[in-house]
């Protein structure tokens, strides 16, 4: 059975704090349109263009996620999670190839919300190219003190790059799948502590 009534797409607040990720450079007016670029991908604000593109990466990417933990039958889109799950709770950025036309270009997304990254997702055509490293980097700047996040037991590829990242394991649990709470699901729970600096 289809739905022949529009699908709305999700237009958060303007987000107006472009950021670099630490060492890389100051914001430039060039950057309130496009984003500065680290590690090789363009970081800018979502913006409401990008709504096919977040559900194509999120769509492909999380049967991968599932895949090796809670099981590809939990498999939810991100057009019925994205509501019900926060997506856009708080602050919500993608990742674009620089030489790609602006939209056209996006490869993966990040949110951040209340000092937790609640959201990353990368197309698994760019896995391992550094686009989920810029993005957490990004993210983690933007966050407090404090950052933490939730990893499924079982997937591999992020629980890997959160530890290079620096984050670290803090407690296991047991319990339902965020999303689709008809599976059950282990989750371990990571912080990263920023250093405090000289003149804290």
């Amino acid at each position: 059975m289809t739905d022949d009534s529009a699908t709305a797409v999700p237009v958060p607040d303007s987000d107006s704090d472009i950021g670099v990720a630490t060492g890389t450079r100051r914001r430039t007016e060039a950057d309130a349109e496009t984003g500065p670029v680290i590690s090789g991908w363009r970081i800018r604000p979502y913006r409401s263009g990008d709504w096919a593109a977040l559900c194509r990466i999120h769509d492909a990417a999380r049967l991968d996620e599932l895949r090796d933990s809670a099981g590809v039958e939990a498999f939810l889109t991100l057009e019925e999670t994205f509501e019900e799950e926060g997506l856009f709770d708080g602050h919500v950025w993608v990742a674009e190839d620089p030489a790609a036309r602006p939209h056209h270009g996006v490869v993966g997304f990040v949110a951040l919300a209340d000092d937790e990254v609640t959201w990353l997702y990368v197309e698994p055509a760019r896995y391992g190219q550094g686009a989920g490293t810029a993005l957490l980097r990004h993210a983690v700047d933007h966050g407090g003190p404090r950052v933490e996040t939730t990893v499924l037991a079982g997937n591999r590829r992020a629980l890997d790059l959160y530890l290079r990242e620096g984050f670290v394991i803090v407690e296991t649990k047991e319990g339902r799948l965020a999303g689709n709470e008809t599976f059950p699901a282990t989750g371990h729970i990571m912080e990263l502590r920023k250093p405090q600096s000289a003149e804290s």
